[in-house]
């Protein structure tokens, strides 16, 4: 692919993408919105360490899945907000671990404040329960099936687009 040019493979990749987030998030709805969240569809935000226009897919995603979340309006905004606060600079950290961190730390504050706002929860169990559950998905599941299994299979690699080596 050159730089700056989207084909229509490119385009049906993040379009994948983007629905494959959304369904899984609204499929596993009870657990995907509230105080305590374990959305296994935030694996997925690891895909843009590797391709930085994989952001574009998640944040769309992110968006689409936000449509059903029971704080609609707030979370299409600022869920969606920490989505690309978190995924636009991950392509350019050089590890996985590390870029791990930074959809933890923009959910828990973003979406921390927002349970706050919305529920009169205390900010603090609001941030720590959202970082805790991104931490979980992201970090603990997310880096070792990426890091460790789908990095090592060279077919997966090669349909994801990486742009990156299989070193980091």
């Amino acid at each position: 692919m050159q730089k700056n040019k989207l084909n229509v493979q490119t385009i049906a990749r993040l379009a994948a993408i983007a629905a494959l987030y959304a369904a899984l998030t609204i499929a596993l709805q009870p657990i995907s919105f509230g105080l305590v969240q374990l959305r296994f569809s935030e694996i997925l935000v690891l895909l843009c360490f590797y391709r930085r226009d994989y952001s574009i897919a998640l944040i769309f995603g992110c968006f689409i899945a936000n449509c059903f979340s029971p704080m609609a309006l707030m979370d299409m905004v600022f869920g969606t907000l920490a989505t690309a606060l978190a995924v636009i600079p991950m392509f350019s950290l050089k590890n996985i671990w590390l870029a791990s961190l930074l959809p933890v730390v923009s959910n828990a504050v973003i979406i921390g404040a927002e349970l706050y706002i919305a529920f009169s929860q205390p900010l603090w169990l609001g941030m720590l329960t959202v970082g805790a559950g991104e931490l979980i998905v992201i970090t603990f599941v997310g880096c070792p099936l990426f890091r460790f299994v789908l990095q090592k299979n060279k077919r997966f690699m090669k349909i994801m687009g990486s742009k990156k080596n299989a070193d980091n």
